[in-house]
């Protein structure tokens, strides 16, 4: 959501219309500083990204962890993984933070 957001005010900005992103939305889904991440999983607001990978391929997703982030998305934490599947395909995913469930499918 918030890279779609980015991508729209990068066309508009080059297209020379005035952009506003509020502020207020940047922080709804602006991703969390490593101290920020450490406090999240020892208040228990978050799992650990290792616990979130392992129920990944619980379920039988074995890529490869290129990056992860923890961000606010709306009112939720949530891991922003980029993956390189076995194909070499490069795959995103948003996953729970919470409870690590998927949030949207591979791209």
């Amino acid at each position: 959501m918030l890279v779609r957001v980015l991508a729209i005010a990068i066309l508009l900005a080059i297209a020379g219309k005035p952009v506003s992103v509020s502020a207020a939305e940047a922080a709804a889904h602006a991703c969390l500083s490593k101290a920020e991440q450490r406090a999240a999983v020892a208040d228990k607001k978050a799992i650990p990204l290792a616990k979130a990978m392992q129920n990944r391929r619980e379920k039988g997703h074995f890529a490869e962890l290129v990056r992860a982030r923890l961000c606010r998305h709306d009112d939720r934490l949530v891991y922003v993984l980029t993956l390189l599947g076995r194909s070499g395909r490069v795959i995103s995913e948003s996953v729970d933070a919470a409870n690590g469930e998927l949030i949207n499918q591979p791209q």
